[in-house]
């Protein structure tokens, strides 16, 4: 294999660059060339490759984001997109593609396989909801972030005896605030995947004010039902039960942002360089993962066909402590 691409696609995170980093310098040293793909699928259908050296990627391990850019692309769905992105890796002469992403990442990459592009995923994506992938690049460093505001948060909770909703990152996947609130020693955790009632976090709070509690910190998922918003509602709709005046605090995007932990610098590397070292051997359609603090390679057919269930033993863990 003599020339091979990288892109990242979707939401980006903390380690995407020191990710494409690895994969750039370690397919130097095989003696390949390496173009990267500015903005994910979308620039793939447009044909912006960009070539890469070894000085193209120096000093970016510290960088967040991602230097190639990214994006949604709903045009890569359609037929007509593939078609022209088939044709532009065509073109520029492209034997193998790196993926960085998440779940639509890798369904994309599953499209590219089928069709007969040499592809390598990699999960990149702060929900860490890829399975087959103990952690996924960018989650260490976001679950820091969520962590030092939740603890920032407590501080000022605690000075004027009030209860916050944390809302951090997560759509359908948990991960985020069940280990964020754990760490943070949280007194309710919502997530997705497990149904909380209004009521019982109201019974919650009524108690920990009667033991004389100085704060309540809950912190909620963004994809946990009925929502924020609406729990805020409920709660200050029977202020007077609780004791505790209700404050919330949105997290957002700050979450994707800065620069990547140790953790997330090393993981990428390892991962990015892993990629490299398949496409070379001549083995595709795959995602390599961490799991057990050992890089494996999955199918990604198997990949995109399971959803990676939320760690109940964490999640009981965190109940018992909530008190």
């Amino acid at each position: 294999m003599n020339r091979i691409a990288v892109l990242s696609s979707g939401g980006d995170g903390p380690g995407f660059n020191p990710c494409i980093r690895a994969v750039v310098r370690r397919a130097l040293s095989y003696g390949m060339e390496v173009y990267g793909v500015e903005r994910g699928y979308a620039g793939l259908i447009q044909g912006r490759f960009l070539p890469l050296t070894a000085r193209s990627v120096g000093g970016i391990m510290g960088r967040g984001g991602t230097f190639l850019g990214t994006a949604r692309s709903e045009e890569f769905k359609t037929p007509r997109g593939q078609r022209e992105a088939i044709r532009n890796l065509n073109v520029n002469s492209i034997e193998g593609l790196v993926v960085i992403g998440g779940d639509g990442s890798f369904r994309g990459a599953q499209i590219l396989q089928d069709k007969g592009i040499k592809v390598i995923g990699i999960p990149g994506t702060i929900d860490n909801d890829i399975p087959f992938a103990d952690m996924s690049i960018g989650v260490d460093t976001a679950l820091n972030t969520a962590l030092d505001a939740i603890d920032k948060i407590k501080d000022t909770a605690s000075s004027h005896h009030r209860a916050f909703i944390i809302e951090v990152m997560g759509h359908l996947s948990g991960y985020l605030a069940l280990a964020s609130g754990l760490a943070g020693g949280a007194e309710v955790i919502l997530v997705p995947e497990i149904e909380t009632k209004p009521e019982e976090i109201v019974a919650k709070l009524q108690d920990s004010y009667t033991r004389g509690k100085a704060h309540f910190i809950i912190v909620a998922a963004e994809g946990w039902k009925p929502g924020t918003n609406a729990l805020a509602t409920y709660l200050r709709e029977r202020q007077e039960e609780l004791g505790f005046p209700v404050r919330v605090t949105v997290l957002g995007y700050v979450q994707r942002g800065g620069s990547p932990s140790a953790f997330d610098r090393i993981l990428a590397t390892r991962l990015g360089a892993a990629a490299v070292d398949l496409l070379h051997e001549g083995k595709n359609g795959v995602m390599v993962g961490l799991v057990g603090n050992q890089v494996k390679a999955t199918p990604l057919s198997e990949v995109i066909s399971q959803k990676k269930k939320i760690d109940m033993e964490l999640y009981q863990l965190a109940e018992v402590l909530q008190k």
